[in-house]
């Protein structure tokens, strides 16, 4: 996957697997067992990563066959167009590598399928290595189990346009710092404007509903619950804005890159980002540059989101100890502190971000990005629901539309919502 932001945020790719096809289903990921001699030939997967990063993967393999003697990594990479299907259809016909670059969501019809070895059982040795948000980041409702080793984690503030804030009778250097600030701004800037401006690009998804504080699945992940006294507040918000242009007009439709293009034409005055954007900006907008903001990403519960990427390894393997010692070694703190330093990606390993890398200013905006990235991912969560597909993503986004363009009722919006992705999550199985 092009490891961006944007890239990670959109990885979340339902993967429709027939289930009876490829695995014993049942309590998750099989237990097949790691121990004895690392030896032998793996397949490793990963996920449009070889166009820019060939050399790193490259040295990675030869260093662990030359550590492990009698080894041998067969390296194949996928594009990201249709990597699901891919993945389906490997597991379906019984052609899964023995290693496989997944993101959270594409692991759980895989555990649920008996396809995705159990690491809590298998290498449990390793947990205490990574931080406990990551690693619980691949875990399954309603299974016992961790299904991945965590990889590259990512997340990114709230950018903004001074520029408009000043314009506005905003202050500039006082960014909205909590949601109702952020509500408020938003309702001047589009009254300031005469509606030219929005403040805003985005409806709210999932990880929105998440941020503000809503309990999205009830425990046993057996149902969802974004429906409740808290999200129907936060989507009456989001129509209150969308009524008064202070929410884009096209963010029914909008995508992060067609939101991203409305920043950079100062039509929209925030947008969220990462690192790796202060570079277009500068390249694209220097004078958005010169005018830009930074701020913390808003939330309502002290937690900030994060998307994560994994390691998984295929249950079925027919070299589990090789498997699992690439597995770790890919992700291990030493791997990925010299990847983290080639792109904008942090550890999911422990102790990793308190790196001089990750901790140390030195004057630039990139520099600034990364040390507030880096310290809030420490405790940041991945909100989207692993059981959350592309399909339920789709239903939320129709049914936050007709509330926005006032066809339905918030509550009754979120009620359709709930309900037609709590059947999709019975058809999951």
């Amino acid at each position: 996957m092009p490891i961006s932001r944007r890239a990670l945020a959109a990885a979340a790719i339902c993967v429709v697997l027939p289930l009876s096809a490829c695995g014993s289903g049942g309590d998750g990921g099989g237990s097949t067992d790691a121990s004895g001699k690392i030896e032998g030939d793996i397949t490793f997967q990963t996920w449009n990563l070889r166009a820019n990063f060939k050399p790193y993967f490259e040295g990675l393999i030869a260093d662990f066959e030359k550590k492990y003697p009698g080894t041998d990594v067969k390296w194949i990479d996928q594009p990201a167009e249709g990597y699901a299907d891919k993945i389906s259809a490997d597991a379906a016909g019984g052609t899964l590598p023995d290693v496989v670059n997944v993101s959270p969501d594409l692991v759980a019809p895989l555990a649920k399928a008996g396809l995705a070895l159990d690491l809590d059982k298998a290498a449990s040795q390793y947990k205490k290595e990574y931080l406990e948000g990551a690693w619980a980041s691949h875990r399954i409702p309603g299974t016992a189990g961790t299904y991945a080793f965590p990889w590259y984690l990512n997340t990114g503030p709230l950018f903004y346009n001074k520029s408009l804030f000043s314009k506005a009778g905003l202050d500039p250097d006082q960014p909205p710092k909590t949601y109702d600030e952020v509500f408020a701004a938003a309702l001047k800037m589009a009254k300031e404007t005469d509606g030219k401006v929005a403040t805003l690009a985005n409806v709210p998804t999932i990880e929105d509903f998440g941020r503000y504080g809503v309990e999205l699945m009830n425990k046993e992940g057996t149902a969802f619950s974004f429906n409740d006294a808290k999200g129907v507040e936060l989507l009456t918000k989001y129509k209150e804005l969308y009524d008064a242009k202070a929410l884009d007009p096209q963010a029914l439709t909008a995508t992060p890159e067609s939101s991203g293009k409305k920043f950079l034409t100062g039509a929209v005055a925030m947008n969220p980002g990462s690192a790796l954007d202060l570079g277009n900006f500068k390249k694209q907008a220097p004078n958005l540059y010169k005018n830009i903001g930074i701020t913390d990403q808003i939330t309502s519960t002290g937690h900030v989101n994060m998307y994560v990427m994994g390691v998984m390894v295929n249950a079925q393997t027919k070299r589990a100890p090789a498997a699992v010692a690439f597995a770790h070694y890919v992700t291990d703190a030493e791997h990925q502190m010299s990847f983290a330093k080639q792109v904008a990606i942090f550890p999911s390993t422990a102790g990793s971000l308190d790196d001089p890398y990750f901790t140390k200013e030195d004057g630039t905006d990139e520099t600034r990005v990364r040390i507030a990235a880096a310290k809030s991912l420490k405790n940041a969560v991945n909100y989207t629901p692993v059981l959350f597909s592309e399909q339920m993503k789709t239903e939320l986004r129709n049914e936050v539309a007709k509330a926005l363009q006032g066809k339905e009722s918030p509550k009754q919006a979120l009620d359709n919502a709930v309900e037609a992705c709590d059947r999709l999550l019975q058809q999951q199985g």
